[in-house]
């Protein structure tokens, strides 16, 4: 019978918020598969964990992954740890999970400490949708399709920053997104833990002045749909109503229709759009 792969999150910086379960699973299970084992192993000494212990990282995942599915199959039960937080969101526990589901191993989470959830939570800003983003993309025209995307993301945005690039991601944004309020979550759980609210500009003059430290959740707030409306509704009226009629006629569209949508593109009522079509025709 194959063994169970398990998904044990660990803490963010405080020790304390490791869960009973978390260090149950973690003595029990016969290998624990870690992001850093010379991290991790300070992790295990505190509770006492003696289960062995192998490195499953960013450049091994594929073939240790392979490995690891393989003692699964053979009956091992196996926790996956990264150096921080749950395994599986932006690090390779994410591959090793897919590898299980194409054996048929089955997964198992053991909740716990989250960096993005917990600065969501504290950030002050909308926290019903979200959308996490992770690290911007190292490559170029990667990152600037993520920017791109990001510009009419709705929900509130969620991003990871290291502290010696928090400063050049800050005044991307700035260029993108505006001057969007945003909370910048700094050591989370730690004991020089700070969450600043403040906009994307003032962000990037604050630490432009006072030097970053620690690893950063940056918390954006989403764009506006009303405002976006209000952008699209602008465009419409730099043209006359006449050619935004003709706009939707070249398209195939009946004279209705046509009248119809060019009336809720400019928020006007149709029969508005009807006077002042008639009025230009007599």
């Amino acid at each position: 019978m194959a063994g169970i792969l398990y998904l044990v999150a660990t803490p963010i910086g405080n020790l304390e918020d490791m869960t009973f379960r978390a260090v149950r699973v973690l003595k029990e299970v016969d290998l624990i598969a870690a992001e850093d084992t010379r991290n991790s192993i300070k992790l295990l000494n505190h509770f006492e964990i003696q289960t062995p212990m192998t490195s499953y990282h960013e450049f091994n995942k594929y073939e240790k992954g392979r490995k690891l599915v393989e003692k699964l199959l053979d009956g091992m039960d196996i926790a996956v740890i990264t150096d921080a937080g749950t395994p599986g969101i932006s690090d390779p526990g994410e591959e090793l999970v897919r590898m299980c589901y194409e054996a048929g191993v089955r997964v198992s989470s053991v909740p716990g400490p989250a960096a993005c959830v917990t600065a969501l939570t504290m950030s002050g800003l909308g926290t019903r949708r979200f959308a996490f983003e992770a690290f911007l993309p190292a490559d170029k025209k990667e990152r600037e399709a993520v920017l791109t995307e990001l510009e009419t993301e709705t929900r509130t945005i969620v991003m990871y920053e290291a502290p010696h690039r928090l400063v050049k991601t800050l005044k991307l944004l700035s260029e993108r997104l505006g001057a969007r309020r945003i909370t910048v979550c700094r050591e989370l759980t730690k004991k020089h833990e700070t969450a600043f609210l403040t906009t994307i500009p003032e962000a990037v003059a604050y630490y432009e002045a006072n030097d970053p430290k620690g690893e950063c959740v940056l918390v954006i707030e989403g764009r506006s749909r009303e405002e976006m409306r209000q952008e699209e509704q602008a465009r419409w009226e730099e043209m006359s109503i006449e050619e935004h009629m003709e706009h939707y006629l070249a398209q195939g569209m009946n004279r209705k229709d046509a009248m119809k949508q060019t009336a809720k593109d400019r928020g006007m009522q149709k029969r508005e759009v009807y006077n002042y079509l008639q009025k230009i025709k007599e």
